[in-house]
Parts: structure tokens; C-alpha cells; sequence
């Protein structure tokens, strides 16, 4: 089962996922953390992030790049946070899957959801405003809008949290097949 779980930068996404993989009960809980410590503003991000969920029981498994390859416990209860950052990894890190980031990512995807009892993924929403970016940047939301679109049909859940507040776009169904493809 897979659970989408989107919303701006502090929306408090994080801090939902985390209280909804608690409410699974008994199970291994895996944290999977994308974001690569290449600066000062990430290593913060990441020591918070660590806070949060200290004392909740979760395996902290970094994956930067190659979700495919990632091996979690069976019926594990796995956390990916997030998706914004694993494909920034992907389409710019060395070992990265560049321009065959949104299948990569999507064939990770599945593997994980074939060895979790649930998985829940979080990313970020950054298309609502109306700047103009650079061609790379372009191409960044390009891949991410494609693969958020992607699991929002594989997923049964998909969750937006505005505010702090979790708002229900998909609730108990699987392949919504009419989501029309924009990408």
C-alpha cells in the first residue's frame, strides 16, 4: 500500500507522515533519507529532521540515488522523505540516473512497495507559483511532476497538508486512471 503525502515547505508534512507510519502499530519502521548533507542549510535540515523522530522506533536508511537497489524488511512500515530531494540526487549527483530519472525512481518505487506492508512517501508541492526558472530548474519540476502524478495513481491515500492540516485527495482507491497524464 502506498500513501501519498504532499504540501508546500513547512506545511508540516513531515511531522504527519511520521504520526501516520506510528498509527500502523507493530512493525519494523524504516526512514528513508534522501536529502545529501552537501551544505551548512542541509546538514540543519537534516539534524532536525533526525530530532523529530528521535525515540519513535525508526531504522534510518540513507538512499541518495538507486531506490531500486534499496532492500527493506518484509511488511516493514517505510517512510521516504523525500521525493523532492532523491530526484534533485538523481538527475544532478554522479551516480545519478539523469535523464532516466522518472523511471528509475518509479521502478524504485515498486520494488519498495512489493517488500513494505506500507509505504508512505513525501514530497513537495512547488508548482503553485508563477516565476520563471532556468532550463534545469524547469526540467527538475518537470521530472518531479511526473513522478508525483505517477504514484498518486499507484497510491490508495494521496494527503496535501496546508497548515498543518491533512487534507484527503484519494482515500482507498488504486490506480485512479482518470488522472489525465500532463507531462
Amino acid at each position: 500500500m502506498i500513501t501519498l503525502i504532499t504540501g508546500g515547505s513547512g506545511s508540516g508534512k513531515s511531522a504527519y507522515a511520521e504520526d501516520q507510519v506510528l498509527l500502523e502499530g507493530e512493525a519494523r519502521r524504516i526512514y528513508v533519507a534522501t536529502m545529501y548533507p552537501y551544505d551548512k542549510e542541509s546538514h540543519h535540515r537534516i539534524e532536525r529532521h533526525r530530532r523529530m523522530r528521535a525515540g519513535k522506533g525508526f531504522e534510518t536508511v540513507e538512499c541518495y540515488t538507486n531506490l531500486k537497489e534499496l532492500q527493506v524488511p518484509k511488511d516493514s512500515v517505510v517512510l521516504l522523505e523525500c521525493m523532492s530531494n532523491l530526484v534533485a540526487n538523481e538527475m544532478f549527483q554522479p551516480k545519478g540516473a539523469h535523464e532516466r530519472t522518472v523511471e528509475e525512481i518509479l521502478q524504485g518505487v515498486r520494488v519498495l512497495e512489493k517488500q513494505a506492508r506500507h509505504l508512505f512517501i513525501v514530497t513537495n508541492e512547488i508548482f503553485s507559483d508563477s516565476m520563471e526558472y532556468e532550463e534545469e530548474t524547469k526540467l527538475y519540476q518537470n521530472y518531479l511532476g511526473q513522478i508525483n502524478i505517477k504514484i498518486a495513481r499507484m497510491a490508495e491515500r494521496v494527503v496535501e497538508v496546508v497548515y498543518g492540516i491533512p487534507i484527503e485527495n484519494k482515500k482507498g482507491q488504486k490506480k485512479n486512471d482518470s488522472i489525465v497524464e500532463q507531462f
